[in-house]
């Protein structure tokens, strides 16, 4: 039996490998290319989204802008809890994976970078492969868009990797 990736979104993954499906929500600062957060679940909704936003931005305020495709799980729940966060939501066109091009260049990295060359075992696996590369993007990682320094020579990382 073989895995691949099976769809690729702006702010989500759908991973295959053997029963085990996962999908990926991400939370990308596009100042330093910092990963602000990253979840994982089976099975998302937009009860779950909001609730990663939320938890994303507990005491801080949140940024001016949150990008997200035209899935039908960023409804108008999403829609209204990022405008009680103090963000604007602003859509990507259909089909259009090139407006949010930090987070699908991320998405593309990790695939390249980690899953390609790993068996991912069970979802436990699966998130600490993840804390660990974003680890890895963060720290050692060098970026030609950042003058080849790393994310966190930025400043302070304040990823978060949570349990769903």
């Amino acid at each position: 039996m073989t895995y691949r990736f099976v769809i690729r979104h702006t702010h989500r993954r759908l991973y295959r490998c053997l029963p085990l499906i996962c999908y990926f929500q991400r939370v990308v600062g596009h100042e330093r290319r910092k990963i602000l957060r990253l979840s994982v679940t089976k099975n998302p909704n937009a009860l779950w989204i909001v609730q990663q936003m939320r938890e994303a931005w507990p005491y801080a305020p949140a940024h001016k802008f949150l990008v997200f495709d035209h899935d039908s799980k960023f409804g108008s729940d999403v829609v209204s809890c990022v405008k009680n966060l103090g963000s604007e939501p602003v859509r990507t066109a259909f089909r259009s994976p090139w407006q949010n091009g930090v987070a699908e260049r991320w998405a593309g990295s990790c695939c390249q970078d980690l899953l390609d060359h790993v068996i991912v075992l069970n979802e436990r696996h699966l998130r600490r492969l993840m804390a660990e590369y974003v680890r890895y993007y963060h720290e050692d990682r060098t970026h030609l868009g950042l003058a080849k320094d790393t994310p966190a020579a930025g400043g302070n990382s304040i990823f978060q990797c949570r349990r769903c």
